[in-house]
């Protein structure tokens, strides 16, 4: 009898050692804690498991796993050789995408679009960084594989996001609902339905069914910090800046052990509620670049990091490690840091210098690139709503305007409303 993993796809595995992989695998799609240390029991238990090994080394690039990934890589591909010829593409696809090509992982799912893990690593979500930054190229590895799934719970909850990036908010909601209501720890499908709550303006009944979520059938979700940013800007939008502070004391504190999510979840938030109307009092920055890995703001491993970056470096008000992040993205074989975040470094640049004006207009620019950066609309409206302040503090109240009025035709927010307020000057 054959071992499999959990969509009947062939393992090179002894009996424990599958069924410890198979348990991990089924935590990284579900989005649950524990992933890593059930691989690591695989690969304990059979030596020689080369895909133990290789999903090992995945995670270690992806979620900042304390993993050593070269000898991981390593061990795959000497045990590949005693391996299926699926179970080898698997391993040659993950070596080469750590290796910066995932040309190998997209034609892999071309042939095996049930091997889950290669999925759901192929689509920016909050695990995984995906192997695309252009969303209509994602869009299409995931529809590819419909066939293969079906109904399936996993990929309701991959084909949700892509609905509501997609802004077919009404299917995004179906899909992930029919999804939790089968694994209601499903963290794919919780994700896309916090997304398209948030898109909707639907900022109550979001926020209350977040609460109840990351408490409840998610309190063991693996980035729980991100559940909460979402609810976080939920209360953001609503005003409610005592909600913020209270979400960020319980949840998002930097010295949390958040990892990189510190600088993604924490980071972004805190620079986001300083921006907005009423706002007194807000945590420092400095907080969140302490408990982040050296190099991170200098030499950012991702043009989303890369974002993220610079924007701690503008609410530290550091001119200079702008521009030195700016010059080394400048030069990077990346073409989106070079493209991208470089420029963005330099706009934000200007504006920690005072150059709010000419700041605005080089975020102007950049505006229609911004999507290059990977993540999520809602991530990358950090970016646009330092253009807005940018604006105001220039006094280019009718630019401003116009940009908030775009953004109030999409969905409700109070903030929004509380900025507009703003846009017209206090006259003598």
């Amino acid at each position: 009898m054959h071992i499999v993993d959990g969509y009947g796809l062939e393992l090179t595995a002894g009996k424990e050692a599958a069924a410890a992989y198979n348990r991990g695998i089924d935590r990284v799609l579900r989005m649950r804690s524990g992933a890593v240390d059930s691989v690591a029991m695989a690969i304990t238990l059979d030596p020689t498991f080369a895909l133990g090994h290789a999903a090992l080394a995945l995670f270690g690039h992806e979620l900042c796993a304390q993993v050593d990934v070269a000898a991981r890589l390593r061990d795959a591909a000497l045990h590949a050789r005693r391996s299926t010829v699926r179970e080898r593409s698997h391993v040659h696809a993950i070596v080469q995408h750590v290796r910066g090509d995932s040309t190998p992982l997209v034609r892999h799912l071309e042939r095996y679009p049930r091997d889950a893990l290669l999925l759901s690593t192929a689509v920016p979500t909050i695990a995984f960084a995906g192997v695309t930054s252009v969303p209509e190229e994602a869009w299409e590895i995931v529809e590819r594989a419909e066939p293969a799934y079906g109904n399936d719970w996993f990929y309701a909850g991959l084909l949700a996001f892509i609905r509501q990036e997609q802004g077919r908010f009404d299917e995004a909601m179906d899909l992930s609902c029919a999804s939790l209501a089968e694994r209601p720890d499903a963290g794919h499908s919780a994700h896309a339905r916090a997304h398209a709550h948030y898109e909707t303006g639907d900022h109550v009944r979001g926020l209350g069914w977040m609460d109840e979520w990351v408490t409840g059938d998610g309190a063991a979700t693996d980035s729980l910090s991100h559940f909460s940013w979402h609810a976080a800007l939920h209360e953001l939008s609503m005003g409610d800046l005592d909600a913020v502070r209270a979400r960020y004391r319980g949840q998002l504190r930097p010295e949390q052990g958040l990892g990189c999510r510190a600088l993604v979840d924490t980071g972004s938030l805190l620079w986001r509620w300083a921006l907005t109307p009423g706002a007194d009092d807000v945590p420092a920055m400095r907080e969140v670049t302490r408990a982040v890995a050296d190099g991170s703001l200098a030499r950012p491993a991702t043009p989303f990091l890369g974002m993220h970056a610079a924007v701690a470096l503008l609410a530290l008000d550091d001119a200079a490690g702008l521009g030195r992040l700016a010059r080394w993205t400048a030069g990077h074989r990346d073409r989106t840091h070079a493209e991208v975040v470089a420029p963005l470094a330099r706009a934000m640049k200007l504006m920690a210098e005072g150059r709010c004006s000419a700041a605005a207009d080089r975020l102007a620019e950049l505006g229609p690139q911004v999507w290059r950066l990977g993540g999520s609309d809602a991530q990358r409206e950090v970016v646009e709503e330092t253009r807005i302040a940018a604006l105001l503090r220039a006094g280019r109240y009718d630019e401003a305007r116009e940009v908030l009025d775009r953004r109030l035709d999409r969905r409700l927010c109070r903030r929004d409303e509380d900025w507009l307020a703003r846009c017209t000057p206090v006259t003598a």
